[in-house]
């Protein structure tokens, strides 16, 4: 039987990818590392996160204490030494601060404790596969292009945030100090919502097209392609991966891809069809981030309470990242059999629904951490 550890189970796509092994009931079993005071503790955290994914609590009883590594990413001193590590099968590392502030421990986390957690998984002779997941935006791609996952460490271009750097550099130190380890690594183009939950796990970035609409203005045109995939099946795709059969260290996009992405005038449509008004449409204007600096006086009348500041810092940042214009290639994750995904815009309406009840600068809270 397959023993599988999990990291960052208590966030977005760990959360999604261990549903997903609870809900198919896939006969292995599971080691959570969970950063938490005790056992107890770390066993709550987890249930707390699945029931947002809607997991039945019968399903729930089955993740006990046993199921629990108690760690911290960020202190591998904690949880290095536990001897079940020795017998875990296959790993799938989802844990990180995937802040896009400036959050002090992104370094510490994504890169320092990941590396040790590696390096001491590679020392497992029985271990089958260690998956990674990354982003696919840490190769800093050029603007209106389709991303190749043959572009590895190519650092042409500076970082907009810290969380893609991160990324970046831990794969390449992984390659470097663990080279005879079955790793693989996943990387995720933009994940947004959930195709049955909406944004109820979390409403991570989802915000965004929001503000842009409310706005009726921001850095992007809307002809312009963003590719977003939901969180289940990012999940899915992750769980297949597990078991394929592919060289060491080879980087495979979960994305929506040059036939499967969406354009914001789309966004804009399904939005609008969702909420019952009229889309923005020709109202919308693409303008430079000076255009949005001069409307800080507005942002409260627009979006309510709100800092100011975390808002302007926000525009600038996922600005930038939307205006890019690109896709990334998914052929290499079809040909394994995955099936292909679905477009943003077939479940935008469950993400306008389960963030009714929540202001834009509340949905954000979760993206600056």
């Amino acid at each position: 039987m397959n023993k599988i550890l999990i990291t960052g189970v208590t966030g977005f796509i760990g959360g999604a990818t261990l549903e997903n092994i609870i809900n198919n009931d896939l006969g292995c079993d599971l080691l959570l590392l969970v950063r938490a005071d005790s056992h107890g503790d770390a066993v709550k955290r987890v249930h707390e996160n699945m029931r947002k994914f809607n997991i039945s609590e019968d399903k729930l009883t089955k993740i006990t204490e046993d199921n629990i590594l108690l760690g911290d990413l960020g202190k591998p001193e904690l949880y290095l030494e536990d001897p079940r590590l020795d017998s875990i099968t296959h790993v799938i590392n989802c844990a990180a601060i995937a802040s896009f502030g400036k959050n002090p421990m992104i370094w510490k986390v994504n890169v320092d404790g990941t590396l040790a957690l590696a390096r001491r998984m590679a020392t497992v002779k029985g271990l089958q596969r260690f998956l990674h997941v990354g982003t696919a935006m840490s190769c800093t791609p050029e603007p209106n292009t389709l991303v190749s996952e043959d572009t590895h460490f190519i650092e042409k271009n500076s970082h907009f945030v810290e969380y893609t750097h991160s990324k970046l550099i831990v794969e390449k130190l992984m390659r470097q100090h663990c080279p005879q380890m079955p790793l693989l690594f996943a990387r995720p183009s933009i994940v947004v919502g959930h195709t049955k939950h909406g944004c109820k796990p979390s409403s991570s970035i989802f915000w965004v097209f929001n503000m842009g609409l409310m706005l009726q203005k921001f850095m992007c045109s809307m002809k312009d392609r963003i590719d977003v995939i939901p969180v289940d099946y990012c999940a899915e795709a992750l769980v297949m991966l597990l078991n394929r059969d592919l060289p060491n260290g080879e980087v495979v996009h979960i994305s929506a891809g040059d036939e499967h992405c969406v354009q914001f005038m789309e966004i804009d449509n399904a939005i609008a069809d969702a909420m019952q008004r009229q889309p923005v449409g020709d109202n919308y204007a693409k303008v430079t981030y000076d255009v949005l600096l001069t409307m800080r006086r507005d942002l409260k009348k627009i979006f309510g309470p709100c800092n100011e500041r975390i808002m302007l810092k926000a525009m600038y940042l996922y600005g930038q990242f939307a205006e890019l214009n690109v896709r990334f290639d998914n052929h290499k994750l079809l040909s394994l059999g995955m099936p292909k995904p679905p477009r943003f815009t077939d479940y935008i309406g469950l993400c306008v629904s389960s963030t009714r009840h929540l202001s834009i600068p509340q949905q954000m809270m979760v993206d600056f951490k």
